[in-house]
Order: C-alpha cells, then structure tokens, then sequence
C-alpha cells in the first residue's frame, strides 16, 4: 500500500473542518508532506531535549510553548530552536492567534519549515485537525458488496456476483432495516481499529436489483431507510450451497477476516433454495449482540454438555 500524505498547503486550502490557519512563516515549505495523523506539542523538545521527537507529524505550540520560548534569554533560545529546527519538520501550528518570538520564525523559514496560526485554543484545534487527518490520511480499501445497518451491527455482505447479496438487503430493509451501501463499500480505517463503511459518491442510495434494474432506496422507502455510514462489525459471506462440504453447524469457534489491519469476525451463510437469509443475517447480527454482553449460547451449551458428561460418565447405564 503506498504511503498517504497530504500537503501543508492542503491544510491552509481546508475550508471544511473549520481550522482557520493562516500562514505566518516559512512559504517555501508548503509542500511539505505530512504522513502520520498524529500530533506533538513539543515541549520538552523546545528545551533542548529531543530524544522522542517526531519530525514526521505536526507540532502544537500552544500558550505554554510560547510563554516558554519568549522568557529564554536570547542565546538559550536560539541554540534550542537551531536543535529542534534541523530535523526535517512537518510544520508548526500556533494556538489561540499568538506569535511567537521572532527569532523562532527567522530560524524556521531558513530551514523551510511553515508556521501557521489559528485563533482556536489547542484543545479545539487538536480535536479539529485529528478529524481533518483522520479523513485525510487513514488506510483505505473498496471492497464488492453490501454494507447494511441491521439493529445498530455494521453487517457486510460479500460474496460472488449473483449470489443474492442485494436481494438480501433489500428484504432487510423491508424489515425497517437501513442500507449503507449497494454493490462497492469504500472503507476507511479509523484510529484504533475500527472500519467505517461508505457508499461511493455516484451509486449513494442506490441498489441494483436483477430484473428491476437500479432502484433508489430512499425515495421508494424514506431517508429512515438508509445510512450515509457505518462502522462495520460482522462480515458474512454467502456461498453457494454444497452438500459435500460440512459447515459450521456448533458455532463455538468464531473466525475473524483481516481488512486493513483490522480483524473482523466473519461468518460463512450457504445459500440454497428456501433458506430465509434475510432473517438468518438478522439473527446473526442479534447474535453479535449477545456476545458483545458477554454471552456465547454455543459455548454455553457445550458447557453445560460437558457439565453432563462429568456428572454422568459416558457408558453408565440405567437401572
């Protein structure tokens, strides 16, 4: 997977999130790419100390940094801001409109490293720009299914084409369930492991059903119908039946598939004439839900089968 990375630029452009940045020093830097979505406030780092320093992500400076660097006497400041400045930094962002001490921004635009400002406070900005970098710079994937929304569980549908994954769907959604996404799921991973299902721009709220043709989900059924996302929980595959193939008939292992880094539990459903798969996949997301409090109906009975066994040993006869 190649690296994701956006630009300084990107973030000064940024008109969404609100993060009203301005640039105060080092123009030529702007193309500078950022590629981790975490923050710094570098604190120690502007004493001299820049062990763990992380040149790659941006750095906060907020009230503390400045008040901090403007009650250095000048030859102290200048030897911590000549250290901190020959790593490669990404940018700084300063908080809450200040400006910092001029010598701090001569140094950082001879080295070509920007320095923007926002009149947020740093709690607000980190919260704002963690948002814009998640967005921005997290793992993505498109995956060939259906992401439906089925008691609150994330529920994607995989499996070959034709196999019935809309027509599933669609019964769920007749149920009062809601649709995510028909046919492509654009998937982004979320910090710390969590995947967030989407339909792309062009087939949003739309499904294709054969013989039908393409429908619109929330025209035919109201927007109570459909999601714009959803955190995905459980992916179910669902096969062709084969009768020479023993699936899982206990339920006590439980299988995970791995989408980006993220494990998620993964059930195989076979399909075959007159099995109701809507109400099995709704089932198995109210399964979901139970486990999730901490109860396993499949390791619970072979508990008590156990229990059974030791109580009465097997070959005992009765009287």
């Amino acid at each position: 997977m190649d690296t994701i990375s956006l630009s300084i630029q990107d973030l000064l452009d940024d008109s969404e999130y609100g993060l009203d940045l301005t640039l105060i020093s080092g123009a030529n830097g702007l193309a500078q790419r950022v590629t981790s979505p975490r923050l710094q406030k570098p604190g120690l780092a502007l004493t001299g100390y820049t062990e763990h320093l992380h040149p790659d992500r941006i750095q906060i400076l907020g009230n503390t940094e400045i008040s901090y660097l403007s009650q250095l006497d000048a030859e102290t400041m200048q030897a911590n801001a000549r250290a901190l400045c020959q790593f490669p930094m990404a940018c700084f962002i300063v908080t809450k409109g200040l400006t910092p001490p001029p010598f701090f921004l001569e140094t950082t635009a001879e080295r070509g490293i920007p320095v923007l400002r926002t009149h947020h406070q740093s709690s607000t900005f980190i919260s704002l720009v963690t948002k814009f970098l998640e967005e921005r710079l997290l793992p993505t994937t498109h995956l060939h299914g259906v992401l439906v929304d089925v008691l609150g569980v994330g529920v994607l549908l995989t499996g070959k084409s034709g196999i019935g994954k809309s027509e599933c769907a669609l019964e769920l959604i007749i149920r009062g369930h809601r649709l995510v996404s028909d046919d492509m799921v654009f998937i982004k991973k979320k910090m710390p492991a969590a995947l967030v299902g989407q339909p792309l721009d062009q087939i949003q709220h739309l499904m294709e059903i054969r013989g039908l043709g393409i429908i619109n989900i929330k025209d035919l059924y109201g927007v109570s119908a459909i999601r714009e996302k959803k955190i995905i929980d459980l992916m179910l595959e669902l096969v062709d039946w084969n009768p020479d193939h023993e699936y899982d008939r206990l339920g006590i292992d439980d299988h995970t598939v791995t989408i980006l880094g993220v494990d998620l539990p993964h059930l195989t459903i076979p399909v075959r004439p007159g099995r109701n798969l809507g109400a099995i996949i709704e089932v198995a997301a109210r399964n979901f839900l139970l486990k999730g409090m901490g109860y396993h109906s499949a390791k619970d009975f072979q508990d008590r089968l156990l229990a059974r066994m030791e109580a009465r040993p097997l070959g005992d006869e009765v009287e």
